[in-house]
């Protein structure tokens, strides 16, 4: 027989893998609570590294443990989304900038490819793969910047805001705007300015930033609206 049963080490990275993916593709929604016979059923693995599974994700800050109900799917704060695009504008300026002090054409090539495949996709009006050109553009962003340390600080950062990766992409003329935007991150690249291309990567992140806080104050009304429809109903009861 050829099938090898999975070490403990790599059934919990599995399920940390399938976990982590459900989050941010959304399946699983910010506040949603997480049991562990969901969680099991969901990584299709036992409830000891389903724990395991859980801790680790919620080190990286998309799971919080809410004392006396369990995990639930982190919530972000208004005020924890602006610090942490804050950080992120600062974090991608400075690759955007040693993308071109390092990188070479074929880091360049590779972002003009991924940004004309956003084009593609936004064209399509395929949520998939607007989110896969996106990944494939700062995956040669941090090629060319070279930087390990920064690369996984942005990528943690990006988990964190995950849940707006795909409100955004869904907000009436933003996947456009972010195109234009990539572009111009692309073309400074290419033109060699380093300048150009911190500022660019900056007022891409800003533009989401203002999109994300706008999503925030939407969904704080809309819950602040079904409290007081609650409360109303059982005022009436």
């Amino acid at each position: 027989m050829n099938d090898v049963a999975p070490t403990p080490q790599t059934a919990r990275r599995m399920a940390e893998e399938i976990l982590r993916h459900a989050i941010l593709a959304g399946d699983l929604k910010p506040g949603q609570r997480l049991t562990e016979r969901s969680l099991c059923e969901l990584a299709g693995v036992g409830r000891t590294t389903v724990r395991e599974a859980v801790r680790q994700l919620e080190s990286e800050g998309l799971i919080t443990t809410i004392p006396h109900r369990g995990p639930i799917v982190a919530v972000l704060s208004e005020e924890e989304a602006r610090d942490l695009y804050e950080l992120r504008a600062m974090l991608e300026g400075q690759a955007g900038r040693l993308c071109v002090l390092r990188g070479d054409a074929s880091h360049a090539a590779a972002l003009h490819a991924a940004v004309d495949q956003m084009e593609r996709a936004r064209q399509a009006a395929s949520m998939l793969g607007i989110l896969e050109a996106n990944t494939a553009f700062y995956a040669a962003l941090n090629a060319g910047a070279r930087n390990e340390a920064l690369r996984q600080a942005m990528l943690g950062i990006q988990n964190r805001l995950a849940f707006f990766r795909f409100t955004s992409t869904r907000w009436p003329g933003r996947a456009e705007r972010s195109v234009a935007e990539l572009r111009a991150i692309a073309d400074a690249v290419t033109a060699r300015e380093a300048a150009a291309a911190e500022a660019a990567c900056i007022r891409h992140i800003e533009a989401s930033a203002e999109l994300a806080l706008l999503v925030l104050a939407e969904r704080a009304r809309g819950a602040a609206m079904v409290r007081r429809g609650r409360r109303t109903a059982t005022g009436r009861a």
